[in-house]
């Protein structure tokens, strides 16, 4: 199987990983890649935003599978051009897509789908921005309705700073705040059929203790020690399910990586976001322990196929993640610099590029991973902090705390 990746970030990466990996596939192309994604596939240029180009690159690569990784190309319809060239393409089409591109469409699925939820309205200016806030209460919950890069949602009690996010943002969604820890559970779906892979948790604050702005995620660890029983199968049973049914019924049917982003509140599990992709950095952590060969899932769920793949296989242990940031970031990161202790094992390239002299130098706000397997949660967690001991990057900046508290025990569900 010859199969083309789009993207070029961290989460590429990781997937690059996993498909390489798989004997079904002979050959693995990624456009445009990184330095890390070019040590596994062979890179070629494209605009992955534009649809013509990537349909045209899986024709000339031959390509029996396309895999696209971040949502904009999805949102712009690079996954309907593709299988308009009859190649299947994992990612749903751009329609499918708007249940990452739009919050309020989201919201609407979510509401006539019956899916348990954060009440919310729609703002377009301050006037109801306002009136929401002050329905709702503290913490306030803004988010950008358009995609943000992971960075579109300010939670704070502030009020002034609520305001100020919807007035930059323009048309925004105000919901009411949702206790509890936070879960990010991906389901591999051909639109009917669907698999649930581990649940993971990530960290989206700058700093520790969950201190600073959002991020597009600082680290994550999968399994969740603490996730109540049957978490998953609810989670299948009140939300994937009757999203997936209503996104058919709608003429929408979804193809592709369906992110069920949720808060384990005392009333039970609430979703606070659909995304349309897997999530960055938690599928650093969850296709570290997937045993199953990649290519084969994505092939099947791209082909219609799904119901007939088997059980889903995982490696016993954890997995923990920890993002290397260039300083600077989230809000004004620096590029250009040189990383040092970067090229072994464990290392998944986000943001990086190489100098004319072969230099590996930052190109981007989180410029790695450190990614290691253990036995359990600490053995996982004390091998990811080793990688990140190693790594040279002047001016950079990680969270200490990844999985901190659930290696502790310290995780709990309000109720």
């Amino acid at each position: 199987m010859r199969v083309l990746l789009v993207g070029g970030g961290g989460r590429e990466h990781a997937l690059a990983l996993g498909l390489a990996a798989d004997p079904a596939v002979d050959k693995l192309f990624a456009a445009p890649g990184n330095p890390g994604i070019g040590q596994l596939a062979e890179l070629r240029q494209v605009t992955p935003t534009d649809p013509v180009a990537v349909a045209a690159l899986a024709v000339e690569t031959g390509a029996d599978l396309v895999v696209i990784g971040p949502e904009a190309p999805l949102v712009a319809g690079v996954a309907d051009a593709v299988r308009a060239k009859g190649i299947a393409v994992f990612g749903p089409s751009a329609a499918a897509a708007r249940l990452e591109g739009s919050k309020t469409f989201a919201k609407d699925v979510m509401t006539a789908a019956g899916v348990p939820t954060a009440r919310a309205y729609t703002c377009a200016d301050e006037a109801t921005a306002a009136a929401a806030l002050d329905e709702f209460g503290a913490p306030y919950v803004v988010k950008n309705d358009g995609l943000a890069a992971g960075k579109g949602v300010v939670v704070t009690d502030d009020r002034a700073v609520a305001l100020r996010h919807a007035a930059e943002c323009g048309q925004v969604v105000v919901e009411e705040y949702l206790a509890g820890p936070e879960v990010s559970l991906f389901v591999v779906t051909d639109g009917e059929a669907a698999l649930p892979l581990l649940p993971a948790q990530d960290f989206k604050r700058v700093g520790d203790n969950d201190s600073g702005p959002n991020t597009g995620g600082m680290g994550a660890y999968a399994p969740l020690p603490w996730a109540p029983p049957g978490l998953v199968d609810e989670v299948m049973r009140d939300v994937v399910h009757p999203t997936l049914a209503e996104l058919r019924r709608r003429g929408t049917p979804f193809v592709g990586l369906l992110y069920v982003g949720l808060a384990i509140t005392a009333d039970g599990p609430r979703v606070i976001e659909f995304n349309a992709r897997f999530g960055d950095p938690e599928t650093q952590v969850v296709l570290a322990l997937l045993e199953t060969p990649l290519g084969g899932l994505l092939h099947a769920a791209s082909t219609g196929t799904l119901a007939d793949h088997p059980p889903l296989r995982w490696r016993d242990g954890a997995a923990v993640t920890v993002v290397v940031a260039a300083e600077g970031y989230p809000a004004a990161p620096r590029t250009g610099d040189v990383v040092s202790g970067a090229e072994g094992a464990g290392f998944i390239h986000a943001g990086t590029r190489r100098a004319p002299d072969g230099t590996l130098c930052s190109a981007g706000g989180r410029v790695l991973c450190a990614t290691a397997t253990g036995a359990d949660l600490t053995a996982a967690r004390d091998a990811a902090y080793a990688l990140v001991s190693g790594v040279g990057l002047a001016g950079s900046h990680y969270r200490t705390d990844i999985a901190a508290a659930a290696v502790a025990g310290r995780v709990t569900i309000p109720g």
